[in-house]
């Protein structure tokens, strides 16, 4: 050990080199594992509801299915199929057991440590060290845009597919043997983690059958066939993309989760995690870094959200596979924290995640508890109405990157209404599916996204139909829509109570 250092840890005060290894000591033991579990879930039970945009479409989902039966859902049917199913089913069997908000929490805070606890292994796996420095990192990310967004199988399907890789990592049959079985699992839940994790693990054999130098021009190589099928694919029109994918490449866009406020945490991580990057390449030297997995890994993987279509209608399907780069960027940053957990970070650099991990998780808390305020305006606007009409929303908050109002009616209509703009059955993603003219949903998954828009033509078959609009008090109306008029849109800019009512 330097003298310097040894100098500094002598003239330490007593009582904090104790406070240190009694800390150290927790994070050795067992005891740290349900510990800090504990404090990860603590915005799980925070607020009167979980707000995760489209765990509302969830949770309604399962009430369908349970009514469905039971024979009480006339025109929906439970679809059989192998993948995007693994929420849900865990979800509808909680419903069962302890009803629906139980279920809510207990199904969410199960993917949180599924996934955390997943990255957690993945990190170890790549780094050699256990990465306790960096979870107020991987906190945040746990809470991140995935989240807010409600995209609850892909999220189970990463932490999973993270667990499974960190079993592999070392690639011999039997670790590969015991991994099989995550992976399949994972499967069910979503199937883009999966091929990530796939992809990586075929580069990674590969790429350990090559010396450092063949190595460096192997993912060289990788990165100009992805260019080139990338511009092959957006000449011909084939892809859409957007200057925004090169700013989910960076991983940090995962904090972006709601409005302005969330770029200053943005900012901050990106550079706490320029920081002892530099610090990595300085030391290591560009070569050796360029020849390390960890580095090819991350710069693989960000490549991938850079240049990945943003949406992909897959075989079966009547509705695209959305909001690809996004999804994925959390898998770069988890890439990234296993890039940089072997280095030491200096004392302002762990105590800048702290301070932005605060912010972080009290921007949510102040966020999460004005749009619990604004659903339960929407559940005394549903009240007025006689049980079981059907209703949509045109309320929405075009400012928000994770709007959670979208789907905030599926929730409010719970044992109340007929979400009628429900997506889920029209898209044949899911589970649960639609006959066409039923009187619970629209089948048709372009009317579902137009009637979400405002902009759908009330047809015959729809009456009666309700729609909640806000008036220019910014107060919640409901207004039955007549045969060929269109819904229209409200919007309110419902996190800054500033009502901006169009």
């Amino acid at each position: 050990m330097p003298a310097i250092l040894r100098h500094k840890e002598t003239n330490a005060p007593e009582p904090a080199r104790r406070w240190k290894a009694r800390l150290a000591g927790i994070l050795e033991s067992r005891l740290a594992y349900p510990l800090v579990s504990m404090l990860l879930l603590v915005p799980c039970y925070w607020q009167a509801r979980l707000q995760a945009g489209d765990l509302s479409s969830h949770v309604y989902n399962a009430w369908l299915a349970q009514l469905v039966e039971r024979g009480q859902a006339n025109g929906l049917f439970i679809a059989s199929q192998t993948t995007n199913i693994l929420f849900d089913l865990l979800l509808a069997a909680l419903f069962k057991l302890f009803g629906e908000g139980a279920a809510q929490r207990v199904s969410v805070s199960t993917a949180v440590l599924v996934f955390v606890w997943g990255a957690f292994a993945f990190i170890a796996a790549v780094s050699g060290r256990r990465p306790w420095r960096l979870m107020p990192c991987l906190a945040m990310l746990a809470y991140g845009w995935v989240f807010h967004m409600g995209f609850f199988n892909f999220y189970l399907s990463l932490g999973l597919c993270l667990s499974g890789l960190a079993v592999a990592w070392e690639l011999n049959r039997w670790r590969l043997a015991a991994a099989a079985p995550v992976f399949l699992i994972a499967y069910t839940a979503h199937p883009l983690p999966l091929l990530w994790a796939g992809v990586l693990l075929g580069y990674i054999w590969l790429a350990r059958r090559m010396g450092p130098r063949a190595r460096i021009y192997f993912v060289g190589a990788c990165l100009v066939s992805m260019t080139g099928m990338f511009l092959a694919g957006l000449i011909g029109g084939v892809t859409r993309w957007h200057v925004q994918q090169l700013i989910m490449a960076s991983g940090a866009d995962q904090l972006l989760v709601f409005d302005a406020p969330y770029r200053v945490l943005f900012f901050g991580l990106l550079l706490l995690w320029t920081l002892p990057a530099w610090r990595m390449l300085r030391n290591a030297g560009a070569p050796a870094l360029a020849a390390s997995l960890p580095f090819q890994v991350s710069i693989l993987t960000a490549m991938g959200v850079a240049m990945v279509p943003d949406s992909a209608l897959l075989a079966g399907y009547s509705h695209a596979l959305a909001f690809i780069p996004d999804r994925m960027s959390l898998a770069v940053a988890v890439c990234i924290c296993a890039l940089l957990a072997p280095v030491a970070l200096r004392a302002f650099e762990r105590g800048g995640l702290w301070v932005l991990a605060l912010l972080f998780f009290a921007f949510l808390f102040r966020d999460e508890r004005a749009l619990n305020a604004f659903e339960d305006r929407m559940e005394v606007a549903v009240a007025q109405l006689p049980s079981g009409r059907r209703v949509v929303s045109g309320i929405g908050d075009p400012g928000l990157r994770a709007d959670a109002l979208v789907h905030m009616l599926d929730r409010v209509c719970l044992r109340r209404c007929r979400s009628y703009a429900n997506y889920e059955p029209s898209t044949g993603h899911f589970r649960i599916r639609a006959v066409a003219d039923n009187t619970w949903v629209l089948a048709n998954p372009e009317d579902s996204i137009a009637m979400q828009a405002g902009i759908y033509v009330v047809k015959p078959r729809d009456l009666p139909l309700y729609q909640l609009n806000l008036d220019r008090n910014a107060r919640i109306v409901v207004k039955e829509l007549p045969v060929g008029a269109p819904g229209g849109m409200t919007t309110i800019n419902v996190l800054r109570d500033r009502p901006s009512v169009n």
